[in-house]
């Protein structure tokens, strides 16, 4: 295991196709790193044991994941958390079918290492290929290919290196492989091997582990330069009269989505476009000297500068655009089909806009990934779309800031979330 002292929150996903073992790898993995509850695992082996089995079942353990998507759970995924004592780790549970494509891209978006399953036995199919285009379309920054079952294949390397080289030959296609790092590893998550033990089956594998490459996976944020962005949640101006010291405050409250800012840094408040510099960082009651990406902390300015809700305060130097037209990638989430008739409201950071459909570019065939015309926009269609807004909002692409590129499509009459956006 790495010996790097690491303590950041890593999110990953787990993808692959119902019988691929991605069920017994997350009960696997939890169990190998000792993070489950001794009730916990008793409950299981006397179930496993119920049913007949000599071993313990550890892909009962995501039973209760399983059993919440099938009772209706419509765009949440199911998440587990755990820990190794160097660092934390959420799991997303994001299922495979076409079906939940809006489920995948949902949990996609805040992922930032994906594990593609494949079947030593079955190799590249359909499923990887989806999974794989969507991983790339949503900007996850690391992706581990994980040929699994191999000991259902006498745990024989020139299936693993044939899968291998059917898997880069798919993604140079697509452009994954030219867009990120691909870390490929063969493993037997029903026997362990290779998550977190290397076992003696694969002595040809000198590769690093599951386990070693989540423990060294760079933390979001820390792989390059971000500029500062800072959208207003809240206004804090505390009435106190027995106070004086707050008479003046003007506190601004949010959180740090990327970068960092110092006392005495230039700022503009967008869209506006005013003027000012930090004179001091709250942390509650704590003073800091500067704030990094996802702190949430409390701004105050040296300048009585109209600023609300939904504003975004940025430095001088990194300012963004603001726009009143974006392009975005779009996984339409809701039974009721998008409309170009229609008007909807996006919601970016705190801020939100109405808007209208510019045009649908053309929507993505899943399974052949073909670019095909389309009028609308059906539950988990996956298109490029323009939007046009009514009020103007401070974007960047999605490939630059993950936060700031994002956003969600409101039906303004229901007020339900219809879709989900990715900025290009």
């Amino acid at each position: 295991m790495a010996t790097q002292h690491n303590d950041s929150l890593l999110r990953f996903m787990t993808c692959g196709s119902v019988d691929d073992g991605k069920s017994t790898l997350i009960g696997r993995l939890l169990y190998d790193t000792k993070t489950i509850l001794a009730d916990t695992l008793n409950n299981i082996a006397r179930t496993s044991q119920k049913r007949g089995m000599e071993a313990v079942d550890l892909s009962l353990l995501t039973d209760g994941l399983q059993a919440e998507r099938e009772q209706g759970i419509t765009i949440d995924v199911a998440y587990r958390y755990f820990s190794t004592g160097t660092r934390k780790y959420i799991i997303a549970d994001a299922p495979g079918h076409e079906q939940y494509t809006r489920n995948m891209v949902t949990a996609a978006s805040t992922a930032n290492l994906a594990i593609i399953l494949i079947d030593a036995r079955k190799g590249v199919l359909t499923q990887t290929r989806r999974h794989s285009y969507l991983a790339h379309l949503v900007g996850i920054p690391h992706i581990v290919v994980a040929v699994n079952k191999m000991d259902l294949v006498n745990y024989d390397q020139a299936v693993y290196e044939k899968i291998k080289a059917d898997y880069i030959a798919f993604a140079t296609e697509i452009g994954l492989a030219q867009a990120r790092e691909i870390k490929f590893m063969p493993m037997s998550a029903l026997n362990g091997d290779m998550l977190v033990d290397r076992l003696d089956n694969m002595p040809w594998y000198q590769g690093e582990t599951l386990i070693d490459i989540l423990e060294a996976a760079p933390a979001a944020h820390s792989e390059q330069s971000e500029a500062f962005r800072f959208p207003v949640q809240f206004v804090c101006r505390p009435h106190d009269s027995a106070n004086p010291d707050l008479h003046d405050f003007r506190g601004f409250m949010g959180r740090v989505e990327a970068g960092e800012i110092s006392v005495g840094d230039a700022v503009t408040v967008l869209p506006n476009g005013y003027q000012s510099k930090v004179k001091a960082i709250q942390l509650g009651a704590e003073q800091l000297q500067s704030a990094q990406t996802e702190q949430s902390v409390t701004l105050l300015l040296e300048d009585e500068i109209d600023t609300s809700r939904g504003d975004m305060i940025v430095k001088t130097s990194e300012a963004p655009e603001a726009v009143k037209q974006i392009e975005a990638h779009v996984c339409w989430l809701s039974e009721t089909p998008l409309s170009p008739a229609r008007t909807y409201i996006v919601r970016h950071t705190t801020r939100e806009s109405k808007a209208k459909i510019g045009s649908i570019q053309y929507k993505v065939d899943v399974n052949t990934l073909e670019h095909l015309a389309s009028a609308d926009l059906k539950m988990n269609d996956i298109a490029r779309v323009t939007f046009k807004l009514a009020q103007p909002l401070m974007v960047d692409s999605y490939d630059k800031n993950r936060a700031t590129g994002a956003f969600i499509v409101i039906d303004e009459s229901s007020n339900n979330t219809v879709g989900a956006g990715m900025i290009v």
